[in-house]
């Protein structure tokens, strides 16, 4: 019987999930292609806010300064 379950529920998980796996499978890449500008704005925002920092701190470099990164 605890067998037959087993068989049963696996069936019915495959049954129900293949309609959802085939619409990830056709959604994935348009969501995709939909996030690109999204992608592109952040980097051009990462880009801007590091331009920034780097202007507010161009004198501190000019009279010696070193980031204990660098």
């Amino acid at each position: 019987m605890k067998l037959f379950l087993t068989l049963v529920l696996w069936t019915l998980l495959f049954v129900l999930c293949w309609p959802l796996a085939l619409l990830i499978v056709v959604a994935w890449p348009l969501l995709w292609l939909l996030s690109i500008p999204f992608r592109m704005v952040g980097i051009v925002l990462t880009a801007l806010l590091t331009l920034l920092r780097e202007l507010l701190l161009l004198p501190a470099r000019v009279l010696g300064y070193r980031d204990a990164k660098a």
